[in-house]
């Protein structure tokens, strides 16, 4: 059983929170990873995928922490849901896997309307709807209504607040201490460029990891950290844009290397061991 709520595009994210801890009594996050990429389908190398899969969900579980994504049956949140299916053991409750969703991009929304009641759900997808499903093996949802249809993105805004908010909570009554957040990067378009800069640009800024090897956004940082990336490359290679759109993707791209410390980026050889080193030294300032 899965629990959702419909939300305002404009909630509080402190009443969110507290319908989250309290009514869904949801544990409290030691450490948030907020998962963002491609919203269709992909396909992961096996090597990327396994670092991808098996890293993330035995670093959320030992670590106590929950995972912020899309939701969405298609992308990177697909795989996430892969992966809890995999690693992520078998009562669901306890896997905190977060779906933050436009209402009006889910397919069959109007089968979800009720209030204190069982709905069934089958996320079969219409492969004519621009509309998507949920994925199943996401333990909650927040489904965020703006009053548009088959319009994406509105749930960024109040997904980026909620996490601010988390942040504020304490790890432990009595330590002084936030919960840290995490930015993973796999796949992803050029709109993901955007999302990195405001996460290393916030303060305190937030660690991005990019899984090298699982392409597009997530490559060219990766190529940047190196410094190695060009224009040229950016704009025709990876999105194939004109060059003068390519030009203002790479002045964003470098607007985050002004903040290349808080950018890792690991060969997929060392993904998993990255993500054991980085939940381990999560209880450090940020």
């Amino acid at each position: 059983m899965l629990s959702y709520v419909r939300v305002a595009v404009d909630s509080k994210p402190e009443a969110l929170l507290q319908l989250m801890l309290r009514e869904w009594q949801m544990e409290r996050p030691k450490l948030l990873l907020t998962v963002h990429g491609g919203s269709e389908n992909f396909i992961l190398p096996p090597k990327v995928n396994q670092a991808f899969s098996k890293g993330l969900i035995t670093a959320a579980i030992s670590t106590g922490a929950w995972i912020f994504t899309d939701g969405i049956n298609t992308g990177v949140s697909k795989y996430v849901g892969e992966a809890v299916k995999l690693f992520g053991g078998h009562d669901l409750r306890k896997r905190n896997t977060i779906g933050i969703t436009s209402w009006g991009m889910i397919d069959n929304n109007l089968d979800l309307i009720g209030r204190d009641v069982f709905r069934p759900y089958q996320p079969l997808g219409n492969p004519l709807s621009k509309r998507t499903c949920l994925n199943g093996f996401h333990s909650h949802f927040l489904l965020v209504d703006d009053g548009t249809l088959g319009k994406p993105g509105c749930q960024q805004g109040l997904r980026r607040k909620l996490e601010k908010q988390i942040q504020l909570l304490k790890i432990h009554p009595r330590l002084n201490q936030g919960v840290p957040v995490l930015c993973v990067v796999v796949e992803g378009s050029a709109a993901i460029v955007s999302t990195v800069l405001d996460y290393v640009s916030s303060a305190p800024p937030v660690p991005v990891f990019v899984f090298e090897g699982s392409g597009k956004a997530a490559d060219l940082f990766a190529f940047l950290h190196k410094q190695t990336a060009n224009d040229r490359c950016v704009g025709n290679v990876y999105f194939k844009w004109e060059r003068t759109e390519a030009a203002h993707l790479y002045t964003l791209l470098q607007q985050c290397m002004d903040h290349r410390e808080s950018v890792s980026k690991a060969l997929t050889e060392i993904g998993l061991v990255w993500f054991k080193t980085q939940t381990a030294s999560s209880s450090s300032p940020l």
